[in-house]
């Protein structure tokens, strides 16, 4: 199953363009969606999830129009939202067991079984009778995820889930999406380099409601190779290197900035070649540093 998104757009009543004819071809498996915050990702994600309307574009999910056809695409979503809300006294397994209720699993005895196996799937079977006011965030996502799984979906949309956790949760919950994204389209969404690197084998960059490069980050890469080079210099320094060089990135290394520049040549004055990365492409494409534009996925 792939899902087909050509030219959506939407405007916000204050004027904001937070979709601008935004095109892309989702396949099966994990896909990134990259951007920073405001760049329209959750927008996007949630005219894709049905809980909002576009104002012309159209969204195919294999034979089913997402933006007509709502009930459908219901059955066969599963969302974790950026902020979802429970009922914070209630327990992870009575919360399970009412949402699988609502999505139409009737029989208590079916209803048991796939609580009990998202419960285990998530690594929550320990805490299936804790309050999930007690939850920490890590257990809170895993928590999130396995509501997202109720009734099996074929498309799940994750908004920015890493956010605020710690490393050790957050390579649980790296394990977690890439089991899921083995057989099902999981759109994550997010503003972390990282998440993209470590899960995605297709990604989007989206910025100010468009879509600067899509495709597979190992392209992305090799589009830069070459024109990516690093100096350490004095604080005193940036503002005249960026009047000079096109500086995609500047970070403190040992308590002095190291500037990444895009260069198609090597530009001198002490700049080194490096090895490009995956942050390397998201800001060549948010400064407009990269002349590449769509892949085909």
């Amino acid at each position: 199953m792939e899902l087909v998104i050509r030219n959506l757009s939407k405007t916000y009543a204050n004027g904001v363009k937070a979709l601008q004819d935004v095109s892309l071809e989702i396949p099966t498996g994990m896909y990134g969606l990259l951007g920073p915050n405001g760049a329209g990702k959750s927008t996007l994600m949630r005219i894709l999830a049905t809980l909002q309307e576009a104002d012309s574009g159209s969204a195919m999910l294999g034979g089913i129009d997402v933006l007509r056809q709502k009930h459908e695409v219901r059955k066969m979503l599963g969302y974790l939202p950026q902020d979802f809300g429970v009922y914070p006294k209630i327990s992870a397994q009575d919360m399970l067991d009412h949402l699988a209720l609502l999505k139409g699993i009737v029989n208590g005895r079916e209803r048991k079984s796939v609580v009990d196996s998202l419960l285990e799937r998530t690594n929550l079977s320990d805490h299936r009778k804790k309050a999930l006011t007690g939850f920490s965030g890590g257990m809170r996502q895993r928590f999130g995820i396995a509501q997202a799984l109720i009734g099996n979906p074929k498309l799940i949309i994750v908004d920015e889930p890493t956010a605020g956790l710690d490393p050790g949760e957050r390579n649980r919950f790296y394990n977690l999406l890439a089991e899921i994204g083995e057989n099902v389209i999981v759109i994550l969404s997010t503003h972390i380099v990282e998440d993209v690197k470590e899960l995605c084998t297709n990604m989007a960059v989206i910025h100010l409601g468009r879509v600067l490069l899509s495709g597979s980050p190992e392209k992305a890469l090799v589009s830069l190779e070459g024109h990516i080079w690093r100096k350490s210099i004095v604080k005193a320094q940036v503002e005249d290197y960026e009047k000079q060089y096109k500086v995609i990135s500047t970070k403190l290394i040992a308590g002095r900035p190291t500037i990444h520049v895009y260069s198609e040549q090597d530009p001198g004055d002490g700049f080194q070649a490096v090895a490009v990365d995956l942050e390397d492409v998201f800001f060549s494409a948010i400064r407009g540093f990269t002349n590449q534009q769509e892949h085909a996925a």
